[in-house]
C-alpha cells in the first residue's frame, strides 16, 4: 500500500467486498438470483455479470498483473458461473490495485473506442463508485427476499483483514 496516499486500500477493499458478495450469492437458489425489483440494475445474476464486465473494462488498458481474459465478460450471452466470475473478479481486482499503485493517474485513456477521454484517476474513481453502487443493489435484493447480505463496510473489512 502506498504510504503517501492510501489509494490502493480502496481497491483492496473493493476486491474483498466483491469476493464476499460472490461467496454469499453463490449460496442462493436460481429463483433468488433471478429476482428483481424496481429501481435497481437487474437481478442479482444480471448485476453480477454487469459489475465484473465493467471492472474488466476499467482495467483492460493495463496489464500489470496478467493478460485480460478472452472473451471478455461483456461478450458472454449467459451467466458465466460463480467460479468464472470469481476468477475474473480476482484478476480485475488485482489489476485495479496495481493501477492505483503503478499507473500515472494523470494519464489520459481513450475510452469507448476513442469517443471519450478520461484520466486514469477518473476511471479508478468510477470503478469504486460503480462497485459500491451495484453491491448495494444486490444487498437490497437479498434483503427484500429475507436474506441477510454480507457486511461489506470498512468496519467488516478492518475486522477481516486486520483483526479487531
Amino acid at each position: 500500500m502506498s504510504t503517501t496516499t492510501g489509494l490502493s486500500e480502496f481497491f483492496h477493499h473493493n476486491l474483498w467486498a466483491n469476493i464476499k458478495m460472490l461467496d454469499a450469492c453463490s449460496q442462493l437458489t436460481d429463483e433468488q438470483l433471478d429476482a428483481t425489483t424496481e429501481g435497481i440494475y437487474g437481478s442479482i445474476r444480471v448485476t453480477l455479470m454487469h459489475l465484473f464486465a465493467s471492472e474488466e473494462g476499467y482495467s483492460r488498458h493495463f496489464n500489470f498483473t496478467s493478460i485480460v481474459p478472452t472473451p471478455t465478460l461483456k461478450e458472454f450471452t449467459e451467466f458465466a458461473g460463480f467460479e468464472e466470475l470469481r476468477r475474473r473478479a480476482e484478476r480485475s481486482g488485482k489489476e485495479l490495485i496495481a493501477m492505483s499503485e503503478q499507473a500515472d493517474v494523470r494519464q489520459i485513456l481513450y475510452l469507448d473506442d476513442g469517443t471519450y477521454d478520461a484520466q486514469v484517476i477518473i476511471v479508478l474513481l468510477q470503478a469504486i463508485n460503480h462497485g459500491v453502487d451495484h453491491r448495494s443493489q444486490i444487498a437490497t435484493l437479498m434483503s427484500q427476499q429475507g436474506i441477510t447480505p454480507p457486511t461489506l463496510d470498512a468496519w467488516g473489512y478492518n475486522d477481516d483483514i486486520y483483526g479487531s
